[in-house]
């Protein structure tokens, strides 16, 4: 592949991980009636939501600067685990918010090869 093709593939594979996360946050930093609903189900209050939009935008931004990017990774990943356990804990289909993890690992993998590495215990 050559660094053309590899770089519209790098970008594109994080607008796609960035719009998924910037779609859930707005939601959830509008406080849309539909998102405010699903956060008191859970018990979780409208404050305490927003809160959690902001912290899922910053993690997406983290994630999308090269840079700082697997700060990003690692955070979403953080934020995804929550997801799935809150998923469990009111019996609801934790398909959803595992392809998403799964999803972006597999973006963070291309962008960062040296993730793989580290996760096969080669030394940098």
């Amino acid at each position: 592949m050559n660094s053309k093709t590899k770089n519209i593939l790098y970008w594109t594979l994080t607008g796609l991980v960035a719009l998924i996360f910037v779609g859930s946050s707005s939601g959830k930093l509008m406080g849309s009636a539909e998102t405010v609903q699903m956060a008191e189900s859970f018990g979780i209050s409208g404050s305490l939501f927003t809160t959690i939009g902001i912290i899922e935008l910053m993690s997406v931004i983290l994630f999308v600067i090269p840079r700082t990017g697997v700060l990003g990774t690692l955070l979403l990943t953080g934020y995804m685990g929550g997801a799935v356990a809150t998923h469990l804990q009111h019996n609801i289909s934790v398909v959803a918010p595992s392809v998403i993890l799964a999803f972006v690992w597999v973006v963070a993998v291309f962008r960062f090869p040296e993730l793989l590495q580290r996760i096969k215990g080669n030394n940098l």
